[in-house]
């Protein structure tokens, strides 16, 4: 192996990836906030492995995600998404939707916050020209396992709006 190799092995720029990922963020021990999750892993399994698209489960993570966000011409990040409105809503959010929401830092290593991991892929300049976040508006944001009825009720239609989404990134 040569250095140059081995520096190209180190960048994850330099490594060949599919254009498009699809990342699910929340924690499964906070109730709602699992079901970014829950729309994820719904999607890879029903799409199954692909040379155009990569499935993350990326947790809570938080910025140790950047890495994922690299070489990307599209990202799809699924996540719960607190905007205020009634509990299930379903919010596709594009472009000055995401740049105009107020970008809140994580207090803990167990916080991943779309919105700051993807605020820092904008700083660092590795950004995909599209990016769409689909989320579910919790009910409830607390200790325990399990979704509440308002958003399990909604998941058919968050996983309906990620797939519609995924297929309008594949044609382009």
């Amino acid at each position: 192996m040569t250095a140059g190799s081995a520096d190209a092995a180190l960048d994850p720029r330099a490594v060949p990836r599919a254009p498009i990922l699809v990342l699910g963020l929340g924690n499964l021990l906070l109730t709602d906030d699992a079901a970014g999750l829950h729309v994820e892993a719904a999607l890879s399994a029903e799409r199954g492995v692909s040379a155009q698209v990569e499935f993350v489960d990326g947790g809570t993570q938080g910025l140790s995600l950047l890495h994922y966000l690299s070489n990307r011409r599209a990202i799809l990040v699924l996540d719960a998404v607190g905007l205020g409105a009634e509990p299930g809503s379903v919010h596709v959010l594009r472009g000055p939707a995401i740049d105009g929401l107020r970008v809140q830092r994580s207090t803990t290593a167990h916080e991943g916050n779309a919105l700051e991991l993807l605020a820092t892929a904008r700083l660092l300049g590795d950004v995909a020209e599209e990016i769409v976040v689909v989320g579910v508006e919790p009910a409830r944001i607390a200790t325990g396992i399990g979704l509440s009825p308002q958003v399990e009720a909604a998941l058919p239609e968050a996983i309906e709006r990620a797939r519609a989404v995924l297929d309008s990134m594949l044609r382009r």
